[in-house]
């Protein structure tokens, strides 16, 4: 069954006849029983196991076979019109061009959490170095990157993963971590910062070109 997250908008006067215009139409497959919806791609269906959503003071929670996620849009005005239990309609009422675009944005979201429950984000960091090795470990459970020996350095960087976040080191490839967990936002943005805590300062970074950088975007559940 379809998830239809339709909005609405209107650029006239309250008086308008357009009152209710149309300005964009999505539709987001949710799987059913017997059922898989392959992100960003609606036509096509795979088996798989259901994913449920539901919409309560515009929080979204998104359960599927790899667990929950929960969101909230509460800096977004937008109505939420339950038509069954997988298709709802998003309302905009008198919405600016600014406005609408915030709902393709939450449109979006929604199917990354979709995603992310049913086949998972997986980022790849391979590390650069030129003369000094850098070592890391896996500490915390997988929770935490050490890093020692970033361009001589005897200073030990500590980064932390955010929520549901796991860190590995990659058994297939020499010099490389494997960051894996549901929710994009978080997977990412602890890539960024493994990144950012491996950049060179004070010195000419088209020379000195150390550090560990995303070298790989993808999902766990390989189709």
């Amino acid at each position: 069954m379809d998830l239809d997250l339709t909005i609405f908008g209107n650029r006239g006067s309250h008086n308008s006849p357009a009152m209710k215009t149309i300005v964009q139409e999505k539709d987001i497959i949710v799987p059913d029983e017997g059922m898989f919806g392959a992100a960003l791609n609606y036509d096509q269906l795979n088996r798989g196991r259901p994913v449920t959503i539901s919409f309560k003071a515009r929080r979204v929670t998104v359960a599927g076979p790899r667990g929950k996620l929960v969101k909230a849009f509460n800096h977004v005005d937008f109505e939420v019109v339950k038509k069954s239990d997988k298709r709802f309609t998003i309302r905009v009422w008198l919405g600016n061009r600014k406005h609408i675009a915030c709902i393709r944005t939450v449109c979006s979201r929604i199917e990354n959490m979709i995603t992310g429950v049913t086949k998972g984000y997986e980022y790849k960091m391979r590390f650069v170095y030129a003369h000094f090795p850098i070592n890391v470990n896996i500490i915390d459970s997988g929770k935490t990157v050490e890093i020692r020996n970033f361009v001589g350095q005897k200073v030990v960087l500590k980064v932390p993963m955010l929520d549901g976040v796991a860190v590995a080191q990659s058994t297939a490839q020499k010099d490389e971590l494997v960051l894996s967990g549901n929710d994009i936002d978080n997977v990412s943005q602890s890539a960024a910062q493994i990144q950012q805590t491996t950049r060179v300062r004070n010195k000419d970074i088209r020379k000195f070109l150390d550090g560990i950088y995303v070298s790989e975007k993808g999902n766990i559940v390989k189709e």
